[in-house]
């Protein structure tokens, strides 16, 4: 199966289970089990800008992580939290000066 059609392929828990979700549980959650738990793939991008930290891609039933290679852990840890949450509409504080999330 191609990454195209993986990303085509339904994932996401059903919408009351997402719905539960709170910013403690999407904070303190280990990030491993929190993307196991909500099934969320998470795939190293092949973009090597500095300036790009991540990005998710959101379908109607899945969302697919891509991190840039090479980021340090708790960067890359609290990106994909920060990703996770928008993607969810969980509601966290906003980002630190140098962070912006684009959305397209």
């Amino acid at each position: 199966m191609s990454r195209f059609e993986q990303a085509q392929t339904p994932k996401l828990p059903h919408r009351g289970s997402r719905a539960t979700l709170t910013p403690d549980h999407l904070l303190d959650t280990p990030l491993s089990a929190l993307l196991a738990e909500l099934d969320v793939t998470l795939d190293d991008s092949e973009i090597a800008d500095p300036g790009f930290t991540g990005a998710a891609v959101v379908t109607q039933d899945r969302i697919v992580l891509s991190m840039r290679l090479g980021q340090p852990p708790c960067e890359r840890d609290a990106i994909a939290r920060l990703l996770l949450g928008q993607a969810l509409n969980v509601p966290l504080p906003p980002l630190p000066g140098p962070y912006r999330i684009t959305e397209m």
